[in-house]
């Protein structure tokens, strides 16, 4: 009866080994990094994926923003207007929010009044404006990727986007491989 207990202790641990060996290769896959792909254009949407990104590169994270579809509205720059754009182009980017300022809450708008209040007790509560979270962004290395198809579909140019020190380009492929990568994958 020994034998078989020697042996089922044996087995064990031979599984125990084995498990360690597959937690120890998936937590080398991983980084210490943030992946989120923001594709509401909504105000609160959009400080939620800031605040959530800014704290995480304020404790040593990488983080990679791609946004996507609705969201490209906010890193649209209000002073650029590229030239050469088709009629659906146009419209898309006459109906559109035209940058940060401009972005609507998901919920209670009223009438545009909604941003206007939560902008006032941010201030009110020394809470970043999205401006100036973009720039602390900016400062923390936060890297934004802007997605290649959504631009094309919206009729948008590379050139009419914010000036950001780490806005690139990309595909969905680009969200997937550093998705894969992450610790922490958030949709927003």
């Amino acid at each position: 009866m020994e034998k078989s207990t020697e042996v089922t202790l044996e087995q064990l641990q031979a599984q125990i080994e084995e498990l360690n060996g597959k937690v120890s290769r998936l937590e080398s896959n991983r980084l210490d990094q943030l992946s989120i792909a923001v594709v509401s254009g909504d105000l609160d949407k959009i400080l939620a994926a800031f605040v959530i990104s800014i704290g995480a590169a304020a404790m040593d994270t990488q983080v990679k923003l791609f946004f996507s579809f609705w969201s490209l509205a906010a890193l649209r720059d209000p002073k650029k207007s590229p030239k050469g754009k088709d009629l659906i182009s146009k419209m898309f980017g006459w109906m559109l929010p035209n940058g940060t300022k401009e972005l609507k809450l998901s919920n209670m708008n009223m009438a545009g009044m909604g941003p206007i209040m939560i902008k006032y007790l941010m201030r009110k509560q020394n809470v970043m404006s999205l401006e100036k979270m973009l720039y602390e962004a900016g400062e923390l290395g936060i890297e934004i990727v802007i997605c290649e198809m959504s631009m094309g579909l919206m009729g948008f140019k590379k050139e009419e986007f914010i000036d950001y020190p780490h806005l690139s380009f990309g595909g969905a492929a680009t969200f997937v491989a550093d998705a894969s990568e992450s610790s922490i994958q958030l949709f927003i």
